[in-house]
């Protein structure tokens, strides 16, 4: 048999194929319903390092430059503003804490859909004290602002990761078509530049339908997130969850070779913020709409 030759483009992904390792609803429950309607564009979330119980999310584009922190009831515990700071397009959040203990978040900046900006750029903040009275807003630390141009010409991405342990800095773009890039920060960061980001993977996530969702809903990366260990990786699409299992001291590059499995959550209007839980195992999601829900998955 003659085979065709591969595309430049797939020669270096990893093409997730439909109908493998692929779990049913069962094990996901809606928690709670966030009580604060301000959180209107829920699209991202992250688990506190510092709170037990307690999320970061934020708004999409346009929203103010805040977080909101909230319980797993629902209940919101803070507004935080982060200053000097403006949401063009905020996709996503992540936590981690490093080697000194110290907990941060990084808010993702990274949306965009006419693909005009010429860099993308992450917000790191130490992760805040919470106000005695959650009514009153409060400002974070000063931000440390890490900005970063494509090598390959502009993309739009709405998923961050953090590796837990190393401190780096990753984005997944998205595309609907299904092919997503994944793009690594320096390792050593710099303030006062656009860092030139690293390409070092290729996904392709199949276009799937299933009740309520289109196919190309299944080939958009919206989400992602670490366990808090390094041993699992999460990419969410509007469809299906994609995780991979990783030793800790293991670059992404290497994680994203292997064969995902996939997770098929409830069908949501716009699944754009997931984490894991402090188990390190079950997992925590929220959709961009109101009422906001907040489901569980308990593993």
């Amino acid at each position: 048999m003659r085979f065709m030759k591969m595309p430049a483009w797939m020669s270096a992904a990893v093409v997730l194929l439909p109908g493998f390792l692929s779990a049913q609803e069962d094990g996901f429950t809606q928690a709670a319903t966030l009580k604060d309607r301000r959180i209107n564009e829920s699209s991202g979330l992250a688990l506190s390092h510092r709170h037990p119980g307690v999320f970061w999310t934020h708004n999409d584009s346009g929203g103010e430059p805040c977080l909101f922190a909230f319980d797993k009831t629902g209940v919101t515990v803070a507004k935080v503003r982060l200053p000097g700071a403006v949401n063009f397009d905020w996709e996503d959040i992540a936590s981690r804490n490093d080697a000194d203990g110290v907990s941060w978040l990084y808010v993702a900046d990274i949306g965009d859909n006419m693909r005009m900006r010429p860099s993308v750029q992450v917000y790191q903040i130490p992760e805040p004290d919470l106000p005695a009275d959650p009514a009153h807003e409060i400002e974070s630390a000063k931000p440390r602002l890490w900005r970063g141009a494509y090598p390959d010409g502009r993309h739009d991405a709405e998923s961050l990761l953090v590796h837990p342990l190393t401190g780096r800095i990753h984005i997944i773009t998205r595309s609907e078509d299904g092919r997503s890039g994944v793009y690594a920060f320096p390792e050593k960061l710099l303030e006062d530049e656009a860092m030139t980001l690293e390409k070092i993977a290729a996904l392709e996530f199949p276009l799937r339908a299933r009740p309520g969702k289109r196919p190309r809903d299944a080939g958009m990366a919206t989400a992602a997130a670490y366990s808090d260990d390094a041993r699992r990786v999460i990419i969410s699409t509007y469809s299906f969850f994609h995780e991979w299992t990783a030793r800790p001291d293991e670059p992404l590059a290497d994680v994203l070779k292997r064969q995902a499995e996939v997770l098929t959550p409830p069908v949501l209007r716009q699944t754009e913020g997931v984490c894991y839980d402090a188990d390190r195992l079950s997992l925590w999601f929220t959709s961009e709409q109101l009422p906001t829900p907040l489901y569980f998955m308990k593993r």
